[in-house]
Order: structure tokens, then sequence, then C-alpha cells
């Protein structure tokens, strides 16, 4: 710093604009968007985010089923998602800053080799609580793709690529999500769903693979040494910030409204009138395919519209959605699963691409704040939705997901004032 200012004192602005350019930071260091490394990148992630949220929801299509064959109300069966999530919120307060230490590729690539390991441990153990503890497992050791991930794409990727890079990634999280329910739903019609839950496992094992091979090692990770005074430092920096909280609330919010809604549609359309097999429950997820087109263009948009423009769009487009979901024909209420998909993984991926290119430091920290946010939403308002569901049905839920949205409308107001 001392030899900047000497530097610019002299009035030397050359010598000054070329130590700006130093190696470690110079432009040709990050990942060009169409470059054969930025490929390489975006089919790892894509690969290790399909992955990761085929592991974390494949349960959902098949909550009905563990409430016949254990007993248990929709609302307990819900848990075995929300324990899921609850733990990888948790763990994602400690993989983040973790991947700050040792390095973003090593957390992920173990992270999915041990999801995958508690996965096929699911279809082994006999007892309800048996596979609500391997659920728990599961959503910790993915805490450290989720958590990291996005990381580091902010760390590697071109600034002006950066919110199409995590559009592309979160795309990889919306076909996860869909393969996981379609995959097991078919699967569980045909033959079980313990051996759907192994074919998951398998699948993840091989993105494990994919990670190891193609993925580059980081070049602009630098290593910070575990000090806690400094993590409650960066901590209490990251709520200081004029955005970043209201961001982490969006997140709760959004995720909160999306996994109820998914979560509990299911029972609504075995029920009468419609009585749908398991597999054609199934193959209504595939309107996640949906938010593999709206999470790179989200990221276009906001280069004409803005980030909370964006954001305060999708939440709308959701409500929206919800509004048509209220109807009994099957075609609207998959045009309304269609928007309410679209919106969400739009609002999404503005959200959290603008959480690492807000973070001044500690961005893994960050990105791990915003998650264990993204992920308690889950889990709480998933819980809170199987207790609307039981006392007043689809409609309580539709209130339940309406108050939700309104308050993310709300802190995308907040957002765009701020900013």
């Amino acid at each position: 710093m001392c030899y900047f200012r000497r530097r610019i004192s002299s009035s030397n602005k050359d010598n000054v604009s070329f130590k700006l350019a130093s190696p470690s930071t110079a432009p040709s260091k990050w990942i060009e968007r169409g470059s054969p490394q930025f490929l390489r990148v975006t089919f790892a992630l894509f690969s290790a985010g399909l992955a990761t949220f085929a592991l974390l929801y494949y349960v959902q299509p098949i909550l009905p089923i563990f409430s016949k064959q254990f007993g248990i109300s929709p609302a307990e069966s819900s848990i075995a998602l929300s324990l899921s999530t609850v733990f990888m919120a948790l763990g994602s307060l400690f993989t983040g800053p973790l991947s700050d230490i040792v390095g973003r590729k090593s957390i992920m690539l173990i992270s999915l080799i041990l999801a995958s390991i508690f996965t096929l441990l699911c279809t082994i153990v006999t007892s309800w609580h048996g596979i609500l503890i391997m659920r728990a497992f599961t959503g910790l050791a993915l805490s450290g793709v989720a958590a990291v991930g996005m990381t580091y794409l902010s760390e590697e990727i071109h600034p002006y690529a950066l919110s199409f890079s995590i559009g592309l990634y979160i795309s990889g999280n919306s076909i996860g999500g869909m393969s996981g329910r379609l995959f097991v739903s078919i699967l569980t019609d045909y033959f079980s769903w313990t051996t759907a839950v192994s074919v998951i496992s398998c699948f993840s094992f091989l993105s494990a693979l994919i990670v190891w091979k193609l993925l580059p090692t980081s070049r602009h990770f630098r290593p910070v040494s575990l000090c806690l005074r400094k993590l409650l430092i960066n901590f209490c920096l990251q709520w200081r910030d004029k955005a970043l909280p209201f961001l982490f609330s969006e997140g709760f919010l959004l995720m909160g409204a999306f996994v109820t809604l998914f979560n509990y549609i299911g029972y609504r359309l075995l029920s009468a009138p419609w009585f749908l097999s398991q597999t054609l429950v199934g193959l209504i997820s595939m309107v996640y395919l949906t938010g593999s087109w709206s999470s790179p263009k989200a990221g276009i948009m906001i280069n004409r519209f803005g980030r909370s423009e964006v954001i305060i769009g999708g939440i709308v487009m959701m409500f929206c959605g919800l509004i048509f979901m209220l109807f009994q024909s099957l075609y609207i209420i998959f045009l309304g699963m269609i928007l309410f998909t679209i919106g969400f993984f739009a609002s999404h991926s503005v959200t959290s691409s603008w959480v690492g290119l807000r973070a001044r430091r500690a961005k893994g920290q960050a990105s791990s704040l915003y998650l264990f946010s993204y992920y308690i939403g889950s889990s709480v308002s998933g819980t809170l939705g199987g207790i609307c569901w039981y006392n007043s049905g689809w409609y309580g839920v539709s209130i339940f997901i309406s108050m939700l949205l309104i308050l993310a409308l709300f802190i995308g107001l907040c957002l765009k004032k701020r900013t």
C-alpha cells in the first residue's frame, strides 16, 4: 500500500496502472465464458449440483409411501426432508469457512462421496429412526457442495460471466431435483423405493468422479489460517452490511415457499378427484426443467433490469403460479407449477450470485450464511406446511405460502431501496 502511495505521489500514471495489473489479479487469470476451462467448470459443477439436489429431494415423491409403510402423518413424513436440510444448513456454517482453509475442490469431492455412502445406507436400515439418521448425515455431507460451489465460481469465473455461470450451476440443481423425484417415482412404481434410492446413490458416485477429473484447481484461492477471532469478526461484518442480511432473509423465504409447495402437492394429486399414480406425480416434477432455463436467463436479465427488479419479478411470478394452483383443472395446476418454478429459480439464482459479489471478505463464510438461511427456511417452512395441510388441506398450505411470498416481496423492495 505504501508502494502505491509513493508511485501516485510521483504522478507516474503508467507505473501505477502497470502495478495494478499484477499477475495475481490480472484479467487473463479469470476463466472467460466460452473458453475450454469454462466448459469444464460448468459441466463439473453442473454435475455436482445435479447430484446434490437429487440426493436431497428424492424423498419428496415417496413421502406418502413413508406415511403408509411406517404409519406416520404427513408432517412426520416430511421430517425425512426437513432433517436433511437442517443439517445441511448447520453444516454449511462450518464447511464454508473450512474451504477457506483447505481449498474448494477437495471439500466438494469428499462431500459427494460421503453423501453417496449415507444415501446407500438408507436402503439397508429398517426403522424410521434409522432412515432419519442417515438423512441427517446426508444433509451434513451435502453442505460441502452447496456452501462451496458458488464460492468457487465467484473466485474463478470472470465477473461479467459470473451471474450466467451461477445460473447454469443452479440449473443443474433444478434438473437434479427433477431427476431425483422422477426416477425415484418411476422405479418405486416398478420395483421398490430402496432400489430407486440405490440407483440415485450410484449416480452421485459418478458425479464425484466427474468433479475429480474435470474441475480445475483454484487459481485465485488463498488459504487462510484458522482463527476463531477472525471468523467472529467476519461474521459480524457480514451482518452489518447494508444488503447481505436482506439477501439471507430472502433465501429463507424463497426456499421455504418452494419446498412447502412441492412437499404437499403430491399428497393433493394422489387424492380425489385426480388419484394420480406415483409415476405421474413424479413426471409432474419435470417442471423443474423450466428452472434450468430461467436461472441463466435471469443472470442475463440483470444487465437490463437490475438485480432487485429481477428478484421482485420472480416473486410476482411465483404468486401468480400459486393462484393458478387453486383451480381444479389439472392443466391449470400444471401451468401454475411451471410459473412458480420459473419465478423461484430466477429469484434464487440472482440472490445467491449477489451474495458472492456483495461480500467484501470471507466469501466462503458469506455463502455459508446464505445457505444456512436458505435451508433453515426449507426445514422450518416444510414442516409448518404439514401442519397447515393437516388442518386446512391445500387452501391452508396456499395461505401459508402466500404469507412467505408477501414477506419476500417486502424484502425485495427493501433491497431495491438500499442498493
